[in-house]
Formats: C-alpha cells, sequence, structure tokens
C-alpha cells in the first residue's frame, strides 16, 4: 500500500479521492497514493463528504466524530484527518 499517510501524536491524515454518484459504497482501494472511496451520494450540501465519513468510521471500528475533512471540503480530492488512528489501521480497508 502506498497512500501518501502522515501521522501524528493525535492520528493520521490521509488523502482520499472521492467517486460520488456510485452505484454502491465502497472502499476501491489506493489509486494515484490516496484512499479511492466510492460513495452513492451526490457531491452537493456536503451529503458526499458526510458518506465518506460515515463508511470509514465503520469500516475502522471509530466513531463518526473521530474523522472530519480538513482540505478538499468541495473536491473530489481531499484530506481527512482521523483521531486516535495509526497508519498501520488503514491495512483493515484495502485488505
Amino acid at each position: 500500500m502506498m497512500i501518501n499517510v502522515t501521522e501524528n501524536d493525535a492520528g493520521i491524515i490521509i488523502p482520499v479521492n472521492v467517486q460520488p454518484n456510485a452505484s454502491k459504497e465502497r472502499i476501491i482501494g489506493e489509486y494515484n497514493g490516496q484512499l479511492k472511496i466510492a460513495v452513492t451520494a451526490p457531491p452537493e450540501k456536503g451529503k458526499a463528504n458526510k458518506a465518506i465519513i460515515k463508511l470509514l468510521a465503520e469500516k475502522l471500528g471509530t466513531k463518526i466524530s473521530c474523522i472530519r475533512v480538513i482540505s478538499g471540503e468541495t473536491s473530489r480530492e481531499k484530506r481527512l484527518f482521523i483521531e486516535g488512528l495509526r497508519a498501520s489501521s488503514l491495512d483493515l480497508l484495502i485488505n
């Protein structure tokens, strides 16, 4: 896995590439150094962002409140901060 994760004492920052309006919600895997995620929600009024956060929280077994978009709110390319997680936790998403 070659996702460009930044890790600090508080958690990790991961770059995410989003595919909104997909046929089903899923984590596709690594794509150009980013984690590619498909969500069924449209990219309007933060719906896709909420869907990404919900999907990641479920897959990682963490709370929705521990994940937030720190850049790229309205872009397909985002950076997410996930509180209390280590980079090694991302292995669960790809396998």
